[in-house]
C-alpha cells in the first residue's frame, strides 16, 4: 500500500489513476487535431498537449513533434514565476507564450498555451499545449525564413501574457493578432482549437478528482513521477560507463556565414547521464539558433531512444539527466538573437550524442540519419480560387542502418517524430501547385553491410506566377554519418526547374526564391549512413538493392565488390578485391 497524508492507497487504483492521466493527454491531442483549422496540425501534427503538476512538472505528453518533448514544463514554470508568486493565477485562466528564450523554447510560430487547474480552491495541475501556428506575422509569409537576423523579424512575440482572466477573453489580444498575420482566420481558429483542448484537460483532471479524491490522484502523480525515475535508472545501469566526445558541424546561418563546430562530451556514471556541449559555437547572426530550453527537448528525446523508448514521457524520466552548455552559444542563445530555423542546431544536441555513443551501442542507435526537417514554405495565388495560399511542410528522408538492419527509408528526423506530410491529394487541393513527383531518391549512398535508407524527391510545380519558396534544408555540406567502416549517407537540397529547362541550386537554404508558372521545386532529401564493410553485404541482399534501384549496376560492383546480371538481376560474380576479403576471412 502507498501512503499518501493519512490516505492509504492500493497500486491498483495509482496505476489505473497514472493510466488515466496519460489517456487525458491522449484525449486533449485527439481534439486539438479535431478543431484546428490548418494542415500543418491537423495533417502534419506539428503540436504537442499534457498535463504537468501545480510545479511544472511534467506527467503525460501526446505529441506529433518529438522535439516539443520537455517545452510544455518550461512554458508552465514560465507561468508559475510570473503569476503565481503574486496569486495572480484564478480559474478560466489561459496564458499565451512563444518566448523562444524561456518557456517557448522554440520559434515565434510555435504558440504555446498555459492553464491552471483548480480543485475545490487549490492549484493542483496546468494542461498546456503548443502548435505551430500558420502565421504570426513577421516580415516572411508563414513567418519562419532563412535570413532573419534578429527576433524582432520573425513575427509577433507573446511574453507569458493572459490570453484568457478568468474565463473572458483578452479581446484586445485577440485584435492584435488578427492585425498583424497574414491569414488570421487559420491562425484564430487553430488558437481557439488550443483552447478546447485545453478545457478537455481540465474537464477530465476535475472529473478524476471526483472520482477517486484529490488525494488518491496528488498520490498517483508521484507515484508516476517516481516510476518513470525508477525505469530510467534501470535502463541507465545497463549502459556502458565512461565518457565519450563528438564533433560535428552546422553548415551555415543562412545569410552567409560558417560552418560551425559543435561537439559534446557525454559522461555515463552510475547516477547521472552528463551531456556537456560547452566548446560549441557562439550563437550566430542567422536564425539558426537555438535556446537552452530546445536543446533540453533534443538531448530528452536522445535520451529515451536511449533509455527506454516506449516507455510514457514524464518529468520523472529525466531526473539522471544533466545538461551543461556556455552562455550565449549556438545552443542556448539568448535575445534578440534571430531562431526562425532553431531546428538545424537544436537537432544536433540529440545527434552528436547519438554519434557518441552509436559505436557503443549498436543494439540502440543507428548511423547517422538526414537530421533536417528539410522544411519549406511556399506561397503565392492559388489558381483556382485566386486568394492567397501558403504551404508549410516538412520533408521525409533516409534514416541510418544499424546492426542487423537496413536503414528506414522516406521517415522524418527524429525531432518531427510522428509527424505527416500534407497529402498529395490535400496538396493540389488547398495550394497553387501540382505535385509532379514522389518517390524514393535510390541514390545508392551509405553503403554498408546494412545500407542507409533511402532519401526522397518531391517536386511541387507552380500554377501561377508570382509565387516563392523558403526552404532550409540542414546537412546540406555535411553528410550523414556511417559507423563502424559504413560510408556515409548523401546530402540534402533543392533545387528550381525552371519552365524553360534551366535548372537553379541546388541550395541548402534560400529565403524566397521567386517563382512563375510551371516552375519546379525539386525537394532532394538525404540517404542515411550506413553500418558495417560494404563488402560484407550478401550478394543477394546486393541483387535484390539493384533489382529495386536503390543501387546501380555500377555500384553494386565498385562499392559491393558484386557483378549482377542487368537482365536477369542474378549474382554472376565476385570482384577480385572482395574474392581476396572473403578469402582472408
Amino acid at each position: 500500500m502507498s501512503r499518501y497524508g493519512n490516505t492509504q492507497i492500493d497500486p491498483f487504483t495509482l496505476d489505473i489513476v497514472k493510466d488515466s492521466l496519460t489517456a487525458i493527454g491522449e484525449e486533449m491531442f485527439l481534439s486539438l487535431a479535431r478543431t484546428s483549422m490548418s494542415p500543418i496540425i491537423y495533417e502534419v501534427l506539428d503540436y504537442a498537449c499534457g498535463l504537468t503538476d501545480s510545479k511544472g512538472e511534467l506527467l503525460t505528453q501526446g505529441n506529433g513533434v518529438t522535439g516539443f518533448i520537455g517545452m510544455l514544463s518550461f512554458m508552465v514554470k514560465e507561468t508559475l514565476e510570473k503569476y503565481n508568486k503574486t496569486g495572480d493565477l484564478k480559474p478560466g485562466d489561459i496564458i499565451i507564450i512563444n518566448d523562444p528564450y524561456g518557456g517557448g523554447g522554440s520559434h515565434l510560430s510555435d504558440v504555446g498555451l498555459v492553464m491552471p487547474i483548480f480543485y475545490q480552491g487549490e492549484l493542483i495541475a496546468f494542461s498546456a499545449n503548443k502548435a505551430h501556428w500558420t502565421e504570426v506575422g513577421g516580415k516572411d509569409p508563414g513567418s519562419w525564413t532563412t535570413d532573419s537576423t534578429e527576433i524582432f523579424q520573425e513575427g509577433l512575440q507573446f511574453p507569458c501574457i493572459k490570453l484568457f482572466d478568468e474565463g473572458k477573453v483578452n479581446q484586445a489580444l485577440v485584435d492584435l493578432i488578427a492585425a498583424n498575420v497574414r491569414f488570421p482566420d487559420l491562425s484564430l481558429g487553430d488558437m481557439w482549437a488550443q483552447v478546447a483542448s485545453l478545457r478537455t484537460g481540465e474537464k477530465r483532471f476535475i472529473e478524476l478528482c471526483d472520482k477517486y479524491g484529490k488525494d488518491v490522484v496528488l498520490a498517483s502523480i508521484d507515484h508516476l513521477l517516481d516510476h518513470g525515475e525508477q525505469m530510467a535508472r534501470k535502463q541507465l545501469a545497463t549502459l556502458p560507463k565512461g565518457t565519450y566526445e563528438a564533433v560535428d558541424y552546422i553548415d551555415d546561418d543562412g545569410v552567409g556565414n560558417g560552418p560551425f563546430k559543435v561537439q559534446v562530451k557525454v559522461t555515463i556514471t552510475d547516477e547521472e547521464f552528463i551531456c556537456d556541449f560547452r566548446g560549441s559555437h557562439p550563437q550566430v547572426l542567422g536564425p539558426v539558433n537555438c535556446s537552452y530550453t530546445a536543446l533540453v527537448s533534443a538531448v530528452r528525446t536522445i535520451f529515451l531512444a536511449i533509455t527506454n523508448p516506449s516507455q510514457d514521457v514524464n518529468d520523472g524520466v529525466f531526473r539522471p539527466l544533466k545538461i551543461i552548455v556556455d552562455e550565449r552559444s549556438i545552443f542556448s542563445a539568448e535575445r534578440p538573437a534571430a531562431v526562425s530555423t532553431y531546428w538545424e542546431t537544436m537537432l544536433y544536441g540529440s545527434d552528436l550524442i547519438w554519434k557518441a555513443l552509436a559505436p557503443v551501442l549498436p543494439n540502440r542507435l543507428t548511423a547517422g540519419h538526414l537530421l533536417s526537417v528539410c522544411a519549406v514554405v511556399l506561397g503565392g495565388l492559388h489558381h483556382d480560387k485566386n486568394e492567397p495560399f501558403l504551404l508549410v511542410e516538412p520533408s521525409v528522408g533516409g534514416w541510418g542502418a544499424g546492426l542487423g538492419k537496413d536503414g528506414e527509408a522516406g521517415q522524418f528526423c527524429i525531432a518531427d517524430g510522428e509527424t505527416y506530410n500534407v497529402p498529395i491529394e490535400v496538396a493540389e487541393t488547398r495550394y497553387g501547385i501540382m505535385v509532379d513527383e514522389y518517390s524514393f531518391r535510390a541514390d545508392g549512398a551509405g553503403a554498408g553491410e546494412y545500407r542507409g535508407g533511402s532519401g526522397v524527391i518531391r517536386s511541387y510545380r507552380a500554377m501561377t506566377d508570382n509565387q516563392f519558396v523558403t526552404g532550409t534544408f540542414g546537412r546540406h555540406k555535411f553528410l550523414p554519418w556511417g559507423v563502424n567502416g559504413g560510408h556515409d549517407g548523401s546530402s540534402n537540397g533543392f533545387e528550381i526547374i525552371k519552365a524553360n529547362g534551366e535548372v537553379d541550386g541546388p541550395f541548402g537554404k534560400y529565403a524566397r526564391y521567386p517563382l512563375n508558372k510551371g516552375d519546379v521545386v525539386r525537394l532532394i532529401t538525404a540517404t542515411g549512413g550506413g553500418y558495417g564493410d560494404p563488402l560484407r553485404r550478401p550478394p543477394q541482399k546486393v541483387a535484390w538493392d539493384v533489382k529495386n534501384e536503390f543501387v546501380s549496376i555500377e555500384q553494386a560492383k565498385d562499392v559491393y565488390g558484386v557483378i549482377v546480371d542487368p537482365n536477369t538481376f542474378e549474382v554472376v560474380g565476385l570482384t577480385e578485391e572482395r574474392r581476396k576479403r572473403e578469402a582472408k576471412e
